[in-house]
């Protein structure tokens, strides 16, 4: 699968209660809200360029975006398109955090407490040792 660094999608807005609602007819499940048109705008494109991240993290084909004039909408919908440039995507969830749960000894829980050490740091620092990772 080729990672592309730019997609652009056509979005369908709709105005509901002074906010909008917005949903991407070829990428199904990928659809956000913004209360205004500004906000909604920011949230399209930053919602489109997640979801392909992860379409392309899970490494499932990413469909052809439609011709703008063939979506068909309401009189209260209209068609935007939206871009996502990828690289900084891609970065930003990369370096995300994600949670992990692992399970120590309640006394050594208590050791790191009192000593104010920071458990995610530490293991992280521990990990990264172990391979040799000098990043």
């Amino acid at each position: 699968m080729t990672k592309k660094d730019l997609y652009i999608y056509p979005s369908v807005f709709e105005e509901e209660s002074g906010g909008y609602n917005v949903y991407f007819p070829d990428l199904e499940g990928a659809f956000t809200y913004g209360n205004s048109l500004e906000e909604a705008l920011f949230m399209a494109k930053e919602a489109l360029g997640i979801y392909l991240y992860s379409l392309e993290d899970r490494k499932i084909h990413i469909p052809e975006p439609s011709k703008p004039n063939k979506i068909k909408t309401k009189s209260s919908q209209f068609v935007q398109l939206i871009e996502a440039y990828m690289p900084p995507v891609r970065d930003e969830q990369e370096k995300r955090h994600v949670r992990r749960n692992v399970t120590i000894s309640k006394w050594v829980n208590d050791l790191a407490k009192k000593h104010k050490l920071n458990c995610s740091a530490l293991l992280e620092s521990a990990i990264k040792e172990k391979l040799g990772y000098r990043g």
